[in-house]
């Protein structure tokens, strides 16, 4: 190739390089947009605080209360209080605690628990927002799509 050609042809290479960068952060973008990032903090006016919930594991198979726990705290939730349930659960469900059905509604998303298993059972005595039960549906759950 000679000069001249090299010449005309590197700025094409240059704005197709420039395009390609472009077109992804234009698609990130777009992404994040329809698909926004669950943030784990209360949605009430004043100062912003965590999340705070219960882990109670009914469904029967050992270990999964604790590697929610982790993938909740990862995700800045904060978890409270691990339990295990002597009887079996089909499905696993959300329980909003306090009356906020919006950080139940974010746990919910985070697990990838249908909006239809969040249920309200009001119980200030917890001191916690949010409850979730781990049932026999456990391993289709967020934290466990290895």
């Amino acid at each position: 190739m000679r000069v001249e050609e090299k010449r005309k042809i590197w700025p094409w290479v240059v704005i197709g390089v420039l395009g390609t960068v472009v077109l992804v952060f234009l698609g990130s973008l777009v992404w994040r947009m329809v698909n926004p990032p669950i943030v784990p903090y209360v949605e009430l006016e004043g100062p912003r605080s965590v999340i705070q919930l219960t882990i109670s594991n009914s469904s029967g198979v050992t270990g999964v209360a604790r590697k929610t726990l982790n993938y909740l705290r990862e995700r800045g939730f904060d978890v409270v209080e691990l339990s295990t349930a002597p009887d079996t659960v089909k499905l696993s469900r959300v329980i909003d605690r306090v009356g906020d059905r919006i950080s139940a509604m974010k746990v919910a998303k985070v697990l990838g628990i249908s909006d239809t298993l969040v249920v309200s059972d009001i119980d200030s005595m917890l001191f916690v927002r949010v409850s979730v039960i781990l049932g026999s549906d456990v391993k289709t759950l967020s934290p466990f799509d290895d």
